[in-house]
């Protein structure tokens, strides 16, 4: 069967998640036991019972939804031990993690410790209210790549997401985003202020892939069961030299969703497992191609309808 594992990133958060999964499966607890003891401290609480406020933060939410996703992972594996294997795994920026995990390059207690230091590290490298990211909706790639050309005036402000055809997402300094969106809508599009506290996945984010590097040098990664498309380059990625950097060229580097997901069409995958908190994803591969069905995955009830979902394939 050609289908994909799919894995969220920052803005699937939600207070509760995973909670009931973990009341009924041994796997899920085990995989939130192992991220707590990774970080020192329980992350599980903090997605079982928030605040939100807290869970929000970007420190807590990269480690919150890897270990997350990958407790529903285990609970998918643990329900379904004779599962195929995916033909391609990817994650949405930080869903990379999950990704890794899936295929078994990285153990969770090093996804979620390096997730807590790369939120970390987002975070403070720009100071507060001096970043900025938007999405621009109903315009082009070349469009939007002449307007942030056109609205940058020595600043920093490129995509940072291709999320799907006509949603774009910006980031860079915030007096060049808000330029960038003024020229959106005199174009014909549309921009919306995201509520993020950092501007990731552009240039000012060069100084937390620095801090990181160090950290994934010390990392052991091991063989990959499935290839991971990477967000950097949207290439498939079997070889476990090649993580490291391309975890980091993604920090400040653009995610090439859309790209991912085209790829996973063109080599014939026509089913997907959303595996992790909420239903983002899922709605942005049905804008990308009509060939791939999602089944989003984050409860005992959305694993229950994995076997019948897959028999289609």
């Amino acid at each position: 069967m050609k289908i994909a594992w799919l894995f969220p990133g920052q803005g699937a958060q939600e207070v509760g998640m995973g909670k009931a999964l973990a009341e009924v499966s041994a796997a899920a607890r085990g995989a939130f036991a192992r991220a707590d003891a990774a970080l020192g401290e329980p992350i599980s609480r903090l997605c079982f019972e928030g605040p939100m406020e807290a869970l929000t933060q970007t420190s807590n939410t990269q480690p919150a939804i890897v270990a997350t996703s990958c407790a529903v992972a285990a609970a998918l594996i643990e329900h379904l031990p004779n599962l195929e294997p995916p033909l391609y795994a990817a994650g949405h920026s930080l869903g990379e993690y999950s990704a890794l995990v899936a295929a078994g390059a990285l153990e969770i207690e090093d996804a979620v410790r390096l997730c807590r230091i790369r939120g970390s590290a987002m975070q403070e490298a720009v100071p507060a209210g001096e970043g900025a990211m938007a999405a621009l909706i109903a315009l082009d790639q070349e469009v939007v790549l002449a307007i942030c050309a056109e609205a940058a005036r020595g600043e920093v402000v490129a995509p940072a997401n291709y999320n799907g055809p006509g949603q774009i997402v910006i980031a860079g300094h915030a007096g060049a985003v808000a330029r960038a969106g003024e020229l959106a809508v005199a174009r014909g599009g549309k921009a919306i202020p995201l509520k993020v506290s950092a501007p990731f996945h552009c240039a000012l984010m060069r100084p937390a892939a620095e801090r990181l590097r160090p950290e994934l040098e010390r990392t052991q990664l091991m063989p990959l069961a499935f290839p991971v498309i990477a967000n950097v380059d949207a290439t498939p990625n079997a070889d476990p030299e090649r993580v490291r950097s391309l975890l980091l060229r993604q920090i400040d580097g653009t995610v090439q969703w859309m790209r991912t997901i085209e790829r996973m069409a063109e080599d014939g995958v026509t089913h997907a497992l959303e595996i992790g908190p909420g239903k983002v994803l899922a709605g942005l591969v049905k804008r990308i191609t009509k060939q791939i069905k999602v089944l989003s995955v984050s409860d005992m009830a959305g694993i229950e309808r994995v076997s019948a979902f897959l028999s289609e394939a």
